[in-house]
């Protein structure tokens, strides 16, 4: 089993300071809109990013299973959040749109490829919201 560690540190208001195990260090605050700092790392930032990384990271692996020759990828995210009466709120969705362009395959194995990218995404499977991908395929 694999463990993953992180620490973060109060820097003053709503300023904080992480740092990853892999050496990755920075700022985070909350969103300005929740009177957090601008231009930094926000949690909610973090939680698309991490979906959005790690479903990324997938589609590679899962192109090289099915040894396709990937010329081009990118992936957009966007959540979605939730708010309730008492002011809690969840990201009720995440969207994923991956651009993928790849040579000499079906758009069916190459969304085959995507399908199981997402089920063996470690992040995206962990996680309560719902997970959408709408995909861009392209066959060169």
């Amino acid at each position: 089993m694999s463990l993953y560690k992180n620490k973060v540190e109060w820097r003053g208001g709503h300023l904080g300071y992480t740092w990853c195990q892999n050496g990755v260090e920075m700022e985070f605050s909350a969103p300005p809109d929740l009177y957090g700092k601008e231009n930094v790392l926000t949690p909610e930032d973090a939680f698309i990013s991490a979906s959005n990384t790690c479903y990324f990271m997938m589609v590679i692996w899962a192109m090289e299973r099915f040894k396709m020759e990937l010329i081009s990828l990118e992936c957009e995210a966007e959540g979605e959040v939730e708010e309730f009466i008492d002011r809690t709120s969840w990201f009720k969705r995440l969207t994923l749109y991956p651009k993928i362009v790849v040579k000499n395959k079906t758009r069916e194995v190459v969304q085959r490829a995507l399908d199981m990218a997402l089920k063996y995404s470690t992040i995206n499977q962990s996680l309560k919201s719902e997970i959408i991908i709408k995909p861009t395929i392209i066959i060169k």
